[in-house]
C-alpha cells in the first residue's frame, strides 16, 4: 500500500476506533500542558510548476524533479508539539524545512517567468521551502482513554525557486509567502497505559486574495511511553498541495505533493 493511501487508511481507522470508545469519565485536570517532538522526517516528493512572464506569455510547466534533477527523496529535522491551555483547547505547531538545490543539463526549452532557457543548458537550481503549521484545536469529544476534536489554523509555506544559468548568466526568480487557511480533525486513542495512535486531518479548497487552489494534509501514527514524560514514536505523513496565484509579479501554478515516515522523540511537560 502506497504512503498516502496508508495514511488515509490509519486516520479512517484511527476514527472509527475513537468513536468505538465506551462512554468514560472525562479526563482530570491532571494533564500534560506542553508537549514537543523532535524527529526526522524521511520524505518523496514530487513539484509541478509554471510561471508567465510578467507580458502575460505562458510560461513552461515544469516538473522540478524529472527537468531540473531535484531529488526526490530526502531526510529532514521536523519539529512539532502543542500548548494545552484548557482541559479542552490546545494549540498544535509544527515547522520542518524541505530545501533542494541541483544542477542539470536540460533536454527541453524552458519558459521560466522572463527568461528563456534553451535546450542543453546547464541550469543550476534551488527551491527553498520552509512549512510552518499552526492550529487551534477543540476536543469536543473527550474520554479517559482519548478524544477527537475539530481543528482550525493556518499552513504557511515560504518558498522561492531559482533558476540560473552559468554561462550565460540567465536568472530566474519565483518567490512568495502563501498562508493557507485549514480545517480538519485531530484524534488520539490510547491502547493502555504505553501505547496511544493518533491521527489527524486537514484540508482546505479555497480561493482567497490572490490564490486559489486546494491542500489535504493526512497523519496517523503510533506512539511509545518510554518513561513518565518522554516517549518515541513513528508515523506517515502525507501532503498534497495545488496552488494558483495571480500577483501583479508572480502568475502561475505551483502544485506539489510529498509523502513519507516520522521517527520521532517526545517530551511532555
Amino acid at each position: 500500500m502506497k504512503t498516502p493511501d496508508m495514511a488515509r487508511f490509519n486516520l479512517l481507522f484511527g476514527l472509527w476506533m475513537f468513536f468505538g470508545l465506551s462512554t468514560a469519565h472525562a479526563q482530570t485536570e491532571d494533564y500534560d500542558k506542553f508537549s514537543i517532538g523532535l524527529g526526522v522526517f524521511f520524505t518523496d516528493r514530487e513539484t509541478d510548476t509554471r510561471f508567465d512572464s510578467s507580458l502575460g506569455a505562458p510560461g513552461s510547466n515544469v516538473d522540478l524533479e524529472e527537468e531540473l534533477g531535484l531529488s526526490k527523496s530526502d531526510s529532514v529535522f521536523r519539529i512539532d508539539g502543542y500548548y494545552r491551555f484548557a482541559p479542552k483547547h490546545q494549540i498544535n505547531f509544527s515547522a520542518f524545512d524541505l530545501s533542494r538545490s541541483a544542477s542539470r543539463q536540460i533536454q527541453g526549452q524552458i519558459n521560466w517567468k522572463n527568461t528563456i532557457f534553451l535546450v542543453d543548458t546547464v541550469v543550476n537550481s534551488d527551491f527553498d521551502l520552509t512549512i510552518y503549521k499552526i492550529d487551534y484545536t477543540w476536543r469536543f469529544m473527550q474520554r479517559d482513554n482519548g478524544y477527537l476534536g475539530l481543528t482550525a489554523g493556518l499552513y504557511v509555506a515560504d518558498f522561492g525557486i531559482n533558476v540560473f544559468a552559468p554561462l550565460t548568466s540567465q536568472l530566474g526568480l519565483s518567490d512568495a509567502t502563501a498562508p493557507l487557511p485549514v480545517i480538519g480533525l485531530r484524534s488520539r486513542y490510547e491502547f493502555s497505559e504505553k501505547w496511544s495512535f493518533r491521527a489527524d486531518g486537514e484540508f482546505f479548497f479555497f480561493e482567497y486574495g490572490d490564490w486559489d487552489g486546494s491542500l489535504y494534509d493526512i497523519y496517523a501514527g503510533v506512539e511509545y511511553s518510554l518513561f513518565k514524560n518522554m516517549g518515541i514514536g513513528i508515523g506517515v505523513n502525507a501532503v498534497k498541495m495545488d496552488l494558483g496565484v495571480t500577483k501583479p509579479n508572480l502568475t502561475g501554478n505551483l502544485d506539489w505533493e510529498y509523502s513519507g515516515a516520522l521517527v520521532f522523540l517526545r517530551f511532555n511537560f
